[in-house]
């Protein structure tokens, strides 16, 4: 896990890292309490919305794309561009597993087609974090101690721009950000994994036992 700590000193960012392998960490932690907590995680995590988003999208608002051959869901949130205070609606890329995941709960939970998926206030969703990282911490490591709901959208932001290389106006479009400065903040340093993987791939041969380079 990355943390940032911005120059007041006061406020921690954490960007999961391996972003997978912690993501799923918490999901497996919040699926022990229960299903619908999984799913918040999800459309936080995997999805992009913003704590405040995630009670918004109902069994109806996810459909299947046949020309582009996905899942998008639809949210509707902040509008990044300050227009009148005024929510702006959008469509989500949705991984095929978190789609299935959706589509289980809102059938077994029996989620009429316009309930929301996840009936919860947004201090109850950030609550969720705050208790699941608390366990992660005593469990894992105490860095877990820092992350916020808003820090998965973050991470999934920085995977998929820092470590998948996805084009920014993409990430523009599926996570509600009107503007290169609305998003800018997100195009920060690159991860530990980046970084090894960056440049072990660019680095030169490695010194033979002499000392001097393979050939």
């Amino acid at each position: 896990m990355v943390r940032i700590t911005d120059d007041s000193g006061s406020v921690t960012k954490c960007i999961l890292d391996p972003y997978d392998e912690e993501l799923s960490a918490l999901e497996a932690t919040v699926r022990s309490e229960n299903w619908e907590r999984e799913v918040a995680v999800q459309l936080m995590g995997r999805v992009g919305c913003r704590a405040d988003e995630v009670t918004y999208p109902s069994r109806s608002s996810l459909r299947w794309s046949s020309s582009g051959e996905c899942w998008f869901l639809e949210i509707r949130g902040k509008n990044t561009s300050g227009e009148d205070g005024t929510k702006k609606t959008r469509d989500a890329w949705v991984p095929d597993g978190v789609a299935e995941n959706i589509q289980r709960f809102a059938s077994e939970r029996e989620r009429g087609s316009e309930e929301p998926l996840v009936d919860a206030s947004t201090s109850s969703v950030r609550r969720w974090i705050h208790e699941a990282r608390a366990e992660l911490a005593d469990d894992r490591t105490d860095r877990w101690e820092y992350v916020s709901s808003h820090d998965l959208r973050r991470s999934w932001v920085t995977y998929h721009l820092v470590e998948r290389g996805t084009d920014v106006r993409t990430m523009m479009s599926i996570g509600g950000w009107s503007s290169y400065d609305a998003i800018e903040p997100y195009l920060g340093a690159p991860t530990e994994s980046r970084i090894g993987d960056v440049m072990e791939s660019g680095a030169g041969p490695a010194p033979d036992r002499r000392g001097g380079r393979r050939v």
